[in-house]
């Protein structure tokens, strides 16, 4: 049977109708093409004469290589390159397949004016389109010139133009006030989008394969954390489109309110198990001091709107602003942060924080399931130090290792300890309010609140390490129950300051205690 292949049809098809394409495309150097996650995305728009464009790869050698293979070569014929070219313009493919007899090398005359800058300067570029919003300039106008001189942009881009204006003195307030106008210039542009999009420019995804391969992928696997936080954004996104046709009719209500502020888990998994291991592990700080606290403000706006009594066309003003800052962040994430995350994060990173998702309620009716490699990885696992006569000799007796594990585990409180650098040394097992991920064992614990706490935990530590204070009590109402918090300083013998305690008490059985006997 002939085996004709049309070179019109995408990469995806080919393969489909001649699995054999597939080990003679990866000989050509076209290695993409076993990723089945690639061949699913990027396959379905891209045809061999285009990838071999933007690869560099000769057609002569590709004519060649499917001939001796046996295959008779159909479809337009691109261009050849050099001397070539002219002879082969109009020539069936037939024609052209006779003249392989010996490859020539790759020369590829064509130059992208955007490849030539560096990335330096790339970087430099977008700041100053930052810059122009920040001085008001409308976005119109800005978005105009960026699209003239970037055909896409990458997630890390974005992120080191935003760092670079804070170390050139942006305040960060401005960065962040700015966040969603940053997200509104680059909506369309990023490289993440594009390969979703089956309209993007292919010379784009090509660039953009080897990094948005490992988000694609991730995003894919069942179980993953970022599979989680991508399905609860699709809910939130739909949900938020529920909406909004209550919110132009001025029908919305406080329970509308409510049902979109579960997104509150959903930053509080970011802040918590993302942010902090960009910044610290991977000196990716620009995440955690922008959209963290952009996070914080929407939470807490839409905290505030569901208690407000302002007017109505305020409420319903305010409630379509904030649907549309959530619906901004839902963007960010999953074409900025989702991207950085895959592109820095090992597997075992990501089992970890897989392991620490346990710990939070299911929203949007997403819940969590089973990611059975990470299962397996952490059963493997040495958690402590094994057999029992591991005695601890302590100045009020003996304990042997189990037995202090499970007796701090019993205490009917959240146990924390800080050591005397500020790093997080331990955290007692068990459901907390306070969520306490793993992976922020061993980071320092400024790493672990937002942005606008940080400078309070510092203000607290730092009057413990001086001896002005020794403890500071906070009382707190959270998910409807007081709290009791302690922090306190820990001294030696010595009177040495050695580290923080911190215990988080549930009261509500105080409350009802005293209720009762009112």
């Amino acid at each position: 049977m002939e085996k004709k292949l049309d070179l019109s049809k995408s990469v995806y098809d080919l393969v489909t109708e001649y699995p054999e394409v597939t080990e003679i495309m990866k000989s050509l150097g076209f290695s993409e093409i076993t990723n089945k996650v690639m061949l699913n995305s990027v396959g379905k728009i891209m045809t061999i004469p285009k990838g071999a464009k933007m690869k560099g790869v000769s057609m002569i050698d590709i004519v060649s290589a499917f001939m001796k293979a046996g295959f008779t070569l159909e479809g337009e014929m691109p261009n050849l390159q050099g001397d070539e070219a002219a002879s082969a313009k109009d020539a069936p493919v037939e024609t052209v397949a006779t003249q392989v007899e010996e490859p020539k090398a790759s020369q590829n005359t064509e130059t992208n004016e955007e490849d030539t800058v560096t990335d330096s300067e790339r970087v430099e570029q977008l700041k100053g389109f930052l810059k122009r919003l920040g001085t008001g300039e409308e976005l119109g106008a800005v978005r105009d010139d960026f699209a003239s001189q970037f055909k896409h942009v990458e997630a890390s881009e974005i992120m080191k133009a935003e760092q670079g204006l804070m170390r050139e003195g942006t305040p960060l307030e401005e960065v962040q006030q700015l966040c969603d106008l940053h997200s509104a210039l680059f909506h369309g542009s990023t490289i993440h989008e594009q390969m979703d999009a089956e309209h993007a420019k292919v010379e784009a995804v090509l660039e953009a394969q080897e990094k948005s391969k490992s988000v694609v992928g991730l995003v894919e696997t069942a179980g993953h954390p970022l599979n989680r936080l991508t399905e609860e954004n699709k809910a939130l996104d739909e949900l938020i489109e529920s909406i909004r046709p209550k919110v132009a009719d001025k029908t919305a209500t406080y329970d509308d309110v409510n049902t979109v502020r579960q997104l509150s888990v959903h930053y509080a998994k970011k802040g918590d198990l993302l942010y902090p291991k960009l910044k610290v592990d991977y000196a990716i700080g620009g995440p955690s001091m922008v959209m963290w606290t952009v996070d914080g403000d929407i939470r807490d706006q839409l905290g505030d709107l569901a208690k407000s009594s302002q007017s109505v066309d305020d409420w319903y003003r305010r409630f379509d602003e904030l649907l549309t800052r959530a619906q901004e962040m839902i963007y960010k994430e999953q074409n900025i942060l989702f991207p950085i995350c895959a592109e820095n994060f090992s597997k075992e990173d990501w089992y970890q924080i897989y392991k620490d998702t346990a710990q939070y309620e299911d929203i949007f009716g997403v819940t969590r399931i089973a990611w059975p490699e990470a299962d397996t990885a952490l059963a493997a696992q040495t958690t402590k130090p094994s057999g029992d006569n591991n005695a601890i000799g302590l100045i009020g007796g003996t304990l042997t290792v189990d037995q202090l594990d499970a007796m701090l585990n019993t205490m009917p409180m959240e146990v924390t300890f800080v050591d005397h650098e500020d790093i997080n040394r331990y955290f007692n097992d068990g459901e907390k309010v306070f969520k306490r991920p793993t992976t922020a064992i061993g980071r320092d614990v400024y790493s672990c609140h937002p942005p606008k706490v940080e400078p309070i935990v510092r203000g607290i530590i730092d009057s413990f390490r001086k001896g002005d204070r020794d403890n500071v009590a906070v009382w707190l109402e959270k998910q409807g129950r007081p709290f009791y918090v302690n922090y306190m300083a820990v001294r030696d013998q010595n009177n040495n300051y050695i580290g923080t305690l911190e215990l988080v008490q549930d009261m509500q059985f105080a409350k009802e205690h005293f209720a009762r006997i009112k």
